[in-house]
């Protein structure tokens, strides 16, 4: 398996898939992992992930054989292009693998690497976990309630990118379709307009709820929430809702009931080893997530609304800088953070880690590493809790110890070895 400009490690194997129809992976004790570093911070962050994830997979008696692919600037100076085949085939090609933040421009430009990425190798779920750690300053009052995982649908919705701007001929050929073939000129105004097209497919739906279930019911999570803003986009996240809700009644039997069985059969306790389904509107679900923050476990939504509900859940627990994230594909993973690429602190050595961190442990956890994911968050909690942290965290609590970004990762390598 040879690349243009990759060169893959002597000293890794790569990981298989052995079961097509369930996506199941052979994952070998030295596995090849790609590794983007990423715009910006991400020359900061990357390096400090890799170390410290190296130290819980050596301390669990296993080692990754990391190998660096580009994206973004790395690959505009090698390739002289945004994201080369080389990185879609390795990354494809190797299953599992971990990226920094990547620039992407507002109104103008490219379009996102990171959506690129998502869509070219078929990642469909978007996956946020949302949990507090002792220690990390939050706004409100109970950050501990929240401990949420979000799976945003990755490949439609208006992410979709289908879009036409506005004085082009091919908005105008658009409009005219919509106002004299489908009888919509009352709601498009006169003059300069850009029009996009929201899909949301029953396969698309499907996949998505099918996967935040399957995930609920193996992790032990009590209920799976539908958001969605049916009651006024009803053929599209109308029908996100219902597709979901025929996922579970068609698919889980006995494992799942609706929160309507829940309080009509049940009186509103729910039965030992059963999920349920719910659903709540987008808009309300936003304000839910501050004034009944335990009542939510997992969720399940489509593009827009998961970028908005994981990021104003991040805020509950200490912002996006400690915010992980990755995406899953079928017996596939690319683990990234939340946060952009804040280039204005590129290279100095400054910004806070954790949220890259914390990818890398959902990874381990794609992996089957659960001893190296478990150890990797426990030594993140007791670093913070001890009060060393980098600056962001520093300016917000008194008595703490503020180091750089390789500082941290040295601090949380340290007790990683003091855990295992």
């Amino acid at each position: 398996m040879s690349y243009d400009q990759i060169e893959v490690p002597a000293d890794g194997e790569r990981i298989e898939l052995v079961d097509e129809e369930t996506g199941e992976l052979h994952v070998p004790e030295n596995p090849i992992v790609p590794i983007i570093h990423g715009d910006g911070i991400g020359t900061d962050v990357g390096p400090a992930a890799q170390q410290v994830l190296d130290a819980a997979a050596e301390a669990t008696g296993r080692s990754i054989a990391w190998m660096r692919v580009y994206a973004g600037g790395s690959a505009r100076e090698r390739y002289d292009e945004n994201l080369p085949e080389d990185t879609v085939k390795a990354i494809r090609d190797h299953r599992v693998a971990i990226k920094g933040p990547l620039t992407t421009p507002v109104g103008a430009g490219f379009r996102s690497l990171n959506v690129a990425l998502r869509q070219t190798l078929d990642m469909f779920a978007n996956v946020r976990p949302t949990y507090h750690l002792e220690g990390v300053p939050s706004p409100v009052v109970d950050p501990e309630e929240m401990d949420m995982v979000t799976f945003r649908e990755n490949t439609e919705d208006v992410y979709a990118g289908i879009e036409w701007e506005a004085g082009t001929d091919e908005v105008e050929k658009v409009r005219e379709f919509l106002e004299d073939d489908m009888d919509v000129e009352d709601v498009i105004h006169d003059g300069p307009v850009g029009i996009g097209v929201k899909p949301i497919s029953e396969f698309g739906s499907k996949r998505l709820v099918r996967e935040a279930i399957d995930y609920a019911i193996e992790n032990d999570r009590e209920s799976v929430t539908l958001v969605h803003k049916g009651n006024i986009m009803k053929f599209t996240e109308g029908a996100f809702r219902d597709w979901g809700y025929e996922v579970a009644e068609e698919e889980y039997g006995e494992d799942v009931i609706t929160e309507d069985e829940l309080w009509e059969e049940f009186d509103g306790e729910r039965p030992e080893g059963t999920l349920v389904v719910k659903d709540r509107i987008a808009d309300n679900m936003l304000q839910q997530l501050l004034t009944r923050t335990g009542d939510y476990d997992v969720i399940a939504t489509m593009n827009l609304n998961g970028d908005y509900l994981s990021d104003a859940a991040g805020a509950q627990i200490g912002g996006l800088g400690i915010a992980p994230g990755a995406n899953f594909g079928h017996g596939r993973c690319l683990a990234e953070p939340v946060h952009g690429s804040a280039p204005k602190y590129a290279g100095e050595d400054k910004v806070n880690p954790t949220a890259m961190i914390l990818s890398g442990r959902i990874m381990l956890e794609y992996l089957g590493w659960t001893d190296a994911a478990d150890l990797v968050r426990d030594a993140v909690e007791e670093t913070i809790a001890s009060g060393q942290v980098t600056y962001d965290l520093h300016r917000q609590i008194e008595g703490g110890e503020k180091l750089a970004t390789s500082e941290f990762a040295d601090a949380v390598v340290e007790r990683i070895h003091d855990l295992a």
